[in-house]
């Protein structure tokens, strides 16, 4: 038994039911141990919330930074970090669901060292349209906002999204970033 074992299963029973309504022994019992010996590996529930956050985050943040060093110009760059972004989502939907719906569970203590690295993702976005917007690409007047209605929009993908559904991750991925560059206005061409 591992750790990594001891947050796998927490991560679906938390994504299952909920962080409040999960117990110690749901993940106990889910890894084939008795609950106090579930406490010789972590030691408590917030601990295990906070690893999950962090694996989530940490893998976000790879994945984004991945991207953000690819030598493409900005459009193309975002283009692929929603792509990217989503096939993650949707690739660990128990990791991405408790990342997005957990978080506020976090205690006070808990919640300022998970801050930083939430804040860390977010910046990479972007500090992506800041590129954008410098290069002549985008056209915004707060990136921060702007990086915080991509994401937003995405996040919510993890509800109603079905692998047997006709639209594929990058279907998906294709129409959102058409969305966010190019918006729903019918464009006039020149006369």
């Amino acid at each position: 038994m591992t750790r990594d074992d001891i947050l796998d299963a927490a991560t679906q029973i938390f994504s299952q039911k909920g962080f409040h309504a999960a117990s110690m022994q749901d993940i106990a019992q889910a890894v084939k141990l008795q609950k106090a010996s579930l406490y010789h590996h972590i030691n408590s529930k917030q601990e295990i919330l906070t690893a999950i956050l962090d694996r989530a985050l940490d893998l976000l943040i790879e994945r984004m930074e991945a991207v953000v060093a690819l030598p493409l110009p900005p459009e193309e760059k975002l283009r692929e970090a929603i792509r990217s972004y989503l096939q993650a989502m949707l690739e660990h939907r128990d990791l991405a669901a408790v990342l997005l719906l957990e978080h506020r569970s976090l205690d006070p203590e808990a919640a300022a060292r998970h801050i930083p690295r939430r804040d860390r993702f977010e910046h990479l976005w972007r500090d992506l349209i800041q590129e954008g917007l410098e290069k002549g690409a985008f056209c915004c007047a707060d990136p921060a906002l702007a990086a915080r209605g991509v994401l937003g929009v995405m996040n919510w993908t993890i509800t109603w999204f079905k692998p047997e559904g006709t639209l594929s991750v990058d279907d998906i991925s294709t129409e959102f970033a058409h969305l966010f560059l190019r918006g729903l206005l019918v464009r006039q061409s020149p006369d």
